[in-house]
This record gives structure tokens, C-alpha cells and sequence, in this order.
């Protein structure tokens, strides 16, 4: 495979998870809003915007530039608006590679996206891109053959959401956080798999410790990590007796072996920190696979010639 045409595939997985994982957070702010709860004060509005890599230059900041900064700026490749243009750019450079069906459903997205109608950010626009999050990669998994091209749009799409679902959390502190955690499993979309887990028994370390270790919920950052290096195992199988070749494995394994083989207290009492480790190795393990699968050559110039 042309490593231009693996890029594009793994920037796919990113962009289209982080139209979900982002219409998830923009709208539990909004209804923290609409109910007076944290986000009423500006304080959830300006966390929110931070951790996702807005600029935030105030205390306060209004649920109108949370909108048109992660929602609305096609300039910001954070917005729902820049990921659907990136993840269609991306998908058109992979024409040959990706289904029929899958080009289809992320073309009709950025084309229907813009036409949902005025740039409010109400709970339409935010549902329409997460169902349609969603429906794209259940597409890309049911008519994709299960291949090289299909583990790089995974590796893309679970490193994405090991990054946002760490970030999500950082929104929320133990024991009091900018969102409340109840808000903060609501954006992750967990709310009937933790009751089911915890039986009902709700607390906010519970909850914590199940969006950070919990094997089998789909969003927990374990789970996406796991996957993301199974990713990388099949399209790397490594045949060294000792270590590993493939930096990307190995800092990956690295940061879920902390995770995975640590006590979960010890785990919930350091959360902001080893959040942010997540996110470091997210990024680290990006160019990782960058640097390994998509070497980019400096630029080739005319000199004169010497006579």
C-alpha cells in the first residue's frame, strides 16, 4: 500500500471519531446550560474549550464561542465543521482504497452538514453528526476488507478516542470538576453500560474508574488503547526475540500496562496526571507511526546546473 494512501486512511479514523467524541462534549455543556448547572457560570464553557485546544482568554467564556469554535470554524481542524472537510479531503485522496459505500457516506456528510440549517448549535446539528459519526464507521467496518487499509483507519480511530476520551475526563476532577461526572459519563454515551456494571451504585471515583480501566465499555481509554495496539500488531507482527522494533507498539504498550497493571486506586488518585500521560503518548505514538508508515521526503528543487 502507497503510504500517501495509509495516511489518509488513518487521518479518516481521527477526523470521524473526533466529530463524535466532540458533538458528545459540546452537547452535555449545552445542557449543563440549559439546566443551570456548572457550565450556567462560564467556568465548564472555558475547561471545555481548553482541553480540546481552544484559545480561552478569560475566566468566563460564553456557550456561543464554544459553538463556533468547536463547532462551527471550518479554519479549526478541532471543530466538527474542520473534521468533516478534513475526513472528506482525505477520503478523496483514498478513493481507490476505500468502499464505495464508505466514500458515500462521509461525502453525503460534509455535504448535508452544511445545509442543516443556520449555525445554532442546537441539539439537531449535534446529534446529526454523531449518528452520522457512527453510521460511517459501521459502514467502513462492514464493506471494508479487513486488511491493512482497514487496521490503519482503525489504529486512526482508536488513538483518537484513547485522546478524547482522556480529555473528556480531565474535564472533570475528583472530588468537584468543571463538569460533573455524571456529565462527563454522559458524553461518552455510558450511562446504561455503567449502571449496568456498577449495578446502580453511583459514585464518582466508580465512574472514573470505569471510563479510564474498564475492559469491555467500547469508549473507556483502556479499551481504545488495547485496540489501537492490536491494530498495530497485525499490520507489524513482530518476529524479534527480545523487545520490539516498532516504537509505536511500544510506547503504546508502554502507557496501557501502567494503566492496565497498577491498582485502580492508585490509578483514580493520580487521574488528572496520568490523563495528561495519555495524551502525550496519544501524540507520541502518532508520529511515531507517522515517522514509520508515512515518510515524507524534503522537497526536491532545480539547481543550476554547473558547467
Amino acid at each position: 500500500m502507497l503510504s500517501r494512501i495509509a495516511e489518509s486512511l488513518f487521518w479518516i479514523g481521527r477526523y470521524v471519531e473526533r466529530v463524535d467524541g466532540t458533538a458528545r462534549l459540546v452537547d452535555v455543556v449545552r445542557l449543563d446550560q440549559l439546566e443551570g448547572g456548572y457550565g450556567a457560570h462560564g467556568q465548564s464553557v472555558g475547561s471545555v474549550l481548553g482541553v480540546l485546544g481552544g484559545e480561552v482568554g478569560d475566566d468566563f467564556v460564553s456557550y456561543d464561542a464554544l459553538r463556533e469554535n468547536l463547532v462551527f470554524d471550518a479554519a479549526n481542524l478541532s471543530s466538527i465543521t474542520g473534521s468533516w472537510n478534513a475526513a472528506r479531503d482525505n477520503a478523496r485522496r483514498a478513493r481507490e482504497t476505500v468502499s464505495t459505500d464508505l466514500w458515500e457516506a462521509i461525502n453525503t456528510a460534509w455535504l448535508r452538514w452544511g445545509r442543516l440549517g443556520p449555525p445554532d448549535g442546537t441539539a439537531r446539528h449535534l446529534a446529526w453528526a454523531r449518528e452520522r459519526a457512527i453510521l460511517v464507521a459501521g459502514i467502513a467496518d462492514s464493506t471494508m476488507s479487513h486488511d491493512d487499509a482497514w487496521d490503519f483507519l482503525v489504529l486512526g480511530r482508536y488513538l483518537e478516542r484513547a485522546d478524547m476520551t482522556a480529555r473528556i475526563i480531565s474535564t472533570g476532577t475528583l472530588p468537584t470538576g468543571a463538569l460533573s461526572w455524571q456529565s462527563v459519563l454522559s458524553s461518552c454515551g455510558g450511562n446504561q453500560a455503567f449502571m449496568r456494571s456498577a449495578s446502580g451504585l453511583f459514585t464518582d471515583r466508580a465512574v472514573a474508574t470505569f471510563l479510564v480501566l474498564n475492559r469491555e465499555f467500547p469508549r473507556s481509554v483502556l479499551h481504545a488503547l488495547v485496540q489501537a495496539e492490536d491494530a498495530l500488531t497485525r499490520l507489524e507482527p513482530e518476529h524479534l526475540n527480545v523487545g520490539f522494533g516498532n516504537d509505536a507498539r511500544r510506547l503504546l504498550g508502554r502507557i496501557r500496562t501502567s494503566l492496565e497493571y497498577r491498582l485502580p486506586e492508585n490509578v483514580i488518585n493520580e487521574l488528572p496526571q496520568q490523563m495528561v500521560r495519555v495524551q502525550q503518548m496519544v501524540s507520541a505514538v502518532a508520529d511515531s507511526v507517522a515517522h514509520r508508515y508515512f515518510p515524507s521526503e524534503a522537497e526536491q528543487t532545480w539547481m543550476e546546473e554547473i558547467r
